[in-house]
């Protein structure tokens, strides 16, 4: 296959171009020195740098023509995410220069067996050539080896057996996975301008994000600098990250932050890895976890929501697929048609979340008009809310040692002395950036809140970020109108944490310290629970 910048060439030139494109190397040599030779002489002639993709077993995929300094690749077919690409690219160089950093970057982002340049010399003949190739995992982290320059007389003749030690190498390099582990793994990616610490924690929780997610961090990266409006990283980055995920055979790059359509576009046009962002990875999370069907509902109300901008990157191709008799005409095209079934089914789901929203509405009336007191307990996701509503109303409501274990509330009677009786729930938790999808889709949870006398603030004491939770949570609950609702600070797991550190907090935001693991540590907070509610507290020392 001839392709690329053929405009102004003689017939007989692009005659030549389809007759190399038409023979046959051999898989031992990277190139033969005939080959070489007619490949330099052409491109003396013509002015203009020719490329030669060749396969592994000898087939030349296709010649390419560029201009004077460059070359445009045709799409190329791909192999698994973590194995090089089976294609050798050799092409000239008009000047005496070594590999330029396009030619790296397509070595890179294509995965390239190889990629050699030979220099053009005045009389058309093959001068030196330059070589590199990929390298798997190594202490120098190196994302490719520059080999010695050399002439094509001097090439290596054991390319084929190279290409099979190389790729045995990066399998061995790769971290092994244990028997029936089928997690994906994924390279983690923060891009910002906030402070390094600010920058940790937030790469942390997108690490915690995974975990919840049953995605398994092969690597983790942080890059300081304004968002590419493109391709979020720099382009050097980016290419040293799609290198380093082959290396660790990873198949995702999750990106700590929320990516525009366009982005994603451009990234998935630059590598086959699969592309997610932090929004996608919190929607897989509540995937996973909604059991009811009124969270499975939420879920996928939130997931078309997000999904609808992303219609527009499918190649339609303008296939028309509604003609025929009583359709004639243009019709709708693919994407029409996607999108349509999309805002169908989205009104569908809203009208059932406004349903299943009235009766929650109307268990919230019964509540009121037996005038029980409702108290919720609200938090930053992973905070042991759950596990504090089990041990003070001995339920056994899901908690586990992940983000966004709870989707739906969960009501459950709290009885205090004297026949008093509060109804206590817990929600879902909240988590910096929380995607307005989300927000939305789970509206109906949030009104729990709403009705609530009394809100419980769970705040893990033991994390070191804590008042920065403690802010998001805070402005999230203002952004509900819910800011001038009672409220206890509630610091959890004080098992974890520095007495004299807990005690400060206690004093500073007029809390109270417990640890949901152990009710002896509850009657501070069942004190300051009865005194907001009833007003007169009441001795419980015997509750517990």
């Amino acid at each position: 296959m001839l392709t690329g910048n053929t405009t102004g060439l003689k017939a007989s030139q692009i005659n030549r171009l389809e007759k190399l494109a038409k023979r046959k190397a051999r898989p031992d040599e990277v190139i033969a020195a005939e080959v070489a030779r007619t490949l330099t002489e052409l491109s003396q002639e013509i002015q203009r740098q020719i490329g030669i993709l060749i396969e592994r077993r000898g087939r030349i995929h296709a010649v390419v023509v560029g201009d004077a300094r460059t070359l445009f690749l045709p799409e190329l077919p791909r192999r698994g995410r973590d194995r090089l690409s089976g294609i050798r690219l050799v092409h000239t160089h008009l000047h005496d220069e070594p590999l330029t950093e396009d030619d790296l970057t397509d070595l890179a982002l294509l995965r390239l067996d190889l990629i050699a340049a030979i220099r053009v010399l005045p009389d058309g003949l093959p001068g030196t050539v330059h070589q590199a190739h990929l390298l798997p995992a190594n202490a120098g982290d190196l994302p490719w080896n520059l080999l010695p320059p050399t002439s094509v007389h001097d090439m290596p003749s054991d390319f084929q057996a190279m290409m099979d030690a190389l790729e045995e190498e990066f399998a061995r390099s790769r971290t092994s996975r244990s028997v029936g582990d089928n997690r994906e793994r994924a390279v983690l990616v923060h891009v910002s301008t906030l402070p390094p610490s600010l920058a940790e924690d937030s790469l942390d929780e997108l690490k915690e994000l995974a975990r919840s997610a049953g995605i398994v961090s092969a690597h983790s990266l942080i890059q300081r600098r304004p968002l590419d409006p493109k391709y979020v990283l720099g382009k050097g980055r980016l290419q040293q990250t799609i290198i380093k995920a082959m290396q660790l055979g990873a198949e995702l790059l999750v990106f700590d932050l929320n990516l525009t359509p366009s982005q994603v576009k451009s990234l998935s046009e630059l590598t086959d890895l699969k592309i997610l962002d932090r929004t996608q990875v919190i929607l897989d999370i509540f995937a996973q976890h909604a059991v009811t069907r009124e969270g499975k509902i939420q879920v996928e109300l939130a997931q078309l929501k997000y999904l609808m901008p992303l219609l527009a990157l499918r190649q339609t191709a303008l296939s028309r697929l509604t003609g025929g008799i009583g359709g004639r005409g243009p019709g709708e095209t693919r994407l029409e048609i996607d999108r349509r079934r999309a805002r169908e089914r989205l009104t569908r789901l809203e009208r059932e979340v406004k349903q299943l929203g009235q009766r929650r509405e109307l268990r919230r009336k019964v509540r009121r008009n037996k005038e029980v007191p409702t108290v919720a307990v609200v938090g930053y996701t992973n905070a042991g809310k759950s596990t504090l509503l089990n041990a003070l109303t001995a339920s056994t409501v899901t908690a586990e040692n992940a983000l966004f274990a709870t989707l739906n509330p969960v009501s459950r009677r709290l009885r205090f002395p004297q026949e008093r009786e509060v109804i206590i729930t817990d929600t879902v938790g909240f988590i910096r950036e929380l995607p307005k999808d989300l927000m939305a889709a789970f509206r109906t949870t949030f009104e729990e809140l709403q009705d609530a006398d009394l809100l419980l603030h769970v705040i893990d004491a033991s994390c070191a970020d804590l008042e920065a939770k403690r802010d998001t949570v805070i402005k999230l609950l203002a952004e509900l109108e819910l800011d001038q609702t009672p409220m206890i600070h509630v610091f959890n797991k004080i098992d974890r944490a520095d007495p004299e550190t807990v005690q400060g907090l206690v004093e500073h935001h007029d809390g109270v310290a417990v640890c949901a693991l152990e009710q002896s540590t509850f009657q501070p907070l069942l004190n300051a629970m009865e005194e907001r509610l009833f007003a007169q507290p009441d001795s419980l020392e015997n509750r517990f």
